[in-house]
């Protein structure tokens, strides 16, 4: 996806362009907006946005300035200019510095998502250039090793294409008849701990050494590539492949294989981890149906029943697990911790786990989804008091670290010191948000709205008044009235300005000027954008319909 940066001093303008661009059939995933010549090159260079759409006429750094810096700092962005004035000085200095297109106010919507169209053709014929030159110098840029990695993690993932590489096969032995492949997948369960103490808090180094393990540990005939999986950052994958047995013998080598690396990994390091086998093939694109058994079978260990041992999942538990809702509890500790009862909390949090120690078994898999849907309750909850984004760790490990929580759980007691910590760190948030006075209304930006719909009205205005972040205040003025502030405000403008046309006394000049519009045309395209025709075009249409009722 890419980003593109509005920089104008004109809010309706850079509105204008929000609405009528075609962001996702053009693959735009963020639109950013300055409000000036100079907080656009901040933006610049703190964003560096993929296409930039800029006015000329701008305060603080006009647009031949910021056009010039950009030819020299961004040689490659493209820029298309917006003008409201047809002067060739502007023009010819958009040309000497190579902009994509230039576009006069008031803008249209056919005009504008060509002049998009043209820029995003650019970046796509740019990003195929380069791929195909990455392709070309592969093997003169990257490791054997890298590759290796990045050929079975392409596998694995199931995005390996035939027809766009015709030869990489060879590099893992795919020419030989007889060759089986298959997956092995180990969960590192106390990586941060382990990392601390004996790795220097480097994951990489522990990579590292499991790598080393393996290849240590495996026998002549066996072959075994093991690497860190980019996606899970306490798995190790390893692929083993062999040739001159059948795919029984190779299977029971390579679970032989990784039990031995599970105990050496424990006697050597103090690793504790939990290992999965998939079934090998002679297709090594069957590589990803083997990758997937494995996880599965590290996943389905009994955390209940693992005590803080190393183990290696035997069998692909796929039973349906019924644990009690979490949902319906987080009623319960909300109200809790609204009243300030954080110990009141607390217990409902142990509760609800020796609950989950009750029943048949629970396991990794299980545990580690009930830790993301804590997280993603706690973060609603949290936001419902108006919480900063900030203050809230995303699902996943490194987010929770990162805010100084543990992670790290190898027995259902170390999880319950995981979900006491997570839930300890809400509470702080939450009984913090719910005694602080809340004076804040969503009704009060929308009466002011509704009063001075006709000023240049910033959302900046409104966070800073109620010292609530842009996203919150944005975020809950749509739960309760459906629309964003500033489609609001566009709403506001264009109900007000059928009313003002039914009175034929009123010049469309002296509309646009009452509706906050400083310039007739733009107020006339914003109209017809809304309703499908010219203030002009409806006012003929209420006379003929007045005439035919008549």
């Amino acid at each position: 996806m890419y980003k593109v940066l509005i920089i104008d001093d004109e809010q309706p303008l850079r509105e204008a362009i929000q609405i009528l661009g075609e962001w996702d059939r053009l693959q735009v995933g963020e639109v950013l907006e300055a409000a000036d010549g100079r907080a656009g090159l901040d933006m610049l260079r703190a964003y560096k946005p993929d296409l930039v759409m800029m006015d000329m006429k701008m305060p603080e750094m006009g647009g031949l300035e910021l056009l010039k810096i950009i030819e020299q700092e961004f040689p490659e962005l493209p820029v298309i200019v917006i003008s409201g004035f047809n002067d060739f000085e502007y023009a010819r200095q958009a040309l000497r510095s190579n902009a994509l297109d230039y576009l006069l106010k008031p803008i249209n919507r056919q005009d504008l998502n060509q002049a998009l169209q043209k820029g995003i053709d650019l970046l796509e014929s740019r990003k195929q250039t380069r791929s195909e030159f990455i392709s070309r110098n592969i093997t003169y840029n990257m490791s054997l090793p890298k590759l290796k990695e990045k050929l079975f993690l392409s596998l694995i993932e199931r995005s390996y294409n035939k027809s766009a590489d015709q030869t990489s096969m060879s590099i893992i032995g795919a020419d030989d008849k007889g060759r089986y492949y298959g997956v092995l997948v180990l969960r590192v369960l106390n990586l941060k701990a382990v990392c601390e103490h004996r790795f220097n808090s480097d994951t990489e180094l522990l990579s590292f050494a499991v790598a080393n393990v393996f290849n240590e540990m495996t026998e002549p005939g066996l072959t075994c590539f093991s690497f860190a999986d980019p996606k899970e950052e306490r798995e190790m994958i390893a692929v083993y492949d062999g040739i001159g047995a059948d795919a029984r013998e190779w299977q029971f080598r390579a679970g032989q294989l990784l039990r031995s690396v599970v105990t050496q990994l424990h006697a050597l390091f103090g690793i504790i981890s939990v290992g999965g086998q998939g079934a090998p093939a002679l297709d090594p694109r069957k590589l990803a149906d083997s990758y997937e058994e494995a996880r599965i079978r590290v996943y389905s260990v009994d955390l209940l029943k693992l005590s803080g041992r190393s183990a290696v999942g035997m069998t692909e538990d796929r039973r349906a697990l019924e644990i009690p809702s979490l949902t319906s509890r987080m009623a319960l500790i909300k109200s809790s911790l609204e009243n300030g009862n954080q110990h009141q909390a607390a217990t409902l949090g142990s509760d609800y786990l020796r609950q989950i120690k009750s029943t048949a078994f629970f396991r990794i898999g299980d545990a580690d989804r009930l830790l993301t849907e804590l997280v993603v309750l706690f973060n609603d909850m949290a936001r419902e008091h108006g919480v900063a984004e900030e203050h809230m760790p995303n699902p996943g490990e490194k987010s929770l670290r990162a805010f100084g929580l543990k992670t790290d759980f190898s027995s259902f007691d170390e999880l319950e010191s995981v979900f006491a910590g997570i839930l300890e760190h809400y509470s702080a948030l939450i009984m913090q948000a719910a005694s602080s006075p809340r004076s804040f209304d969503a009704r009060h930006i929308k009466d002011f709205i509704d009063n001075h719909y006709y000023e240049d009205i910033k959302i900046s205005y409104f966070a800073e008044k109620y010292y609530l972040s842009r996203e919150y205040l944005m975020k809950l003025f749509k739960q309760q009235f459906g629309y964003g502030i500033h489609e609001y405000v566009q709403k506001i403008r264009m109900d007000r300005a059928l009313r003002l046309l039914d009175n034929p006394a009123l010049k469309v000049q002296e509309i646009s000027e009452m509706l906050g519009y400083k310039d007739k045309n733009y107020f006339s395209k914003a109209f017809r954008n809304y309703y499908g025709a010219s203030p002009s075009e409806y006012r003929n249409q209420l006379s003929e319909d007045q005439e035919h009722k008549n």
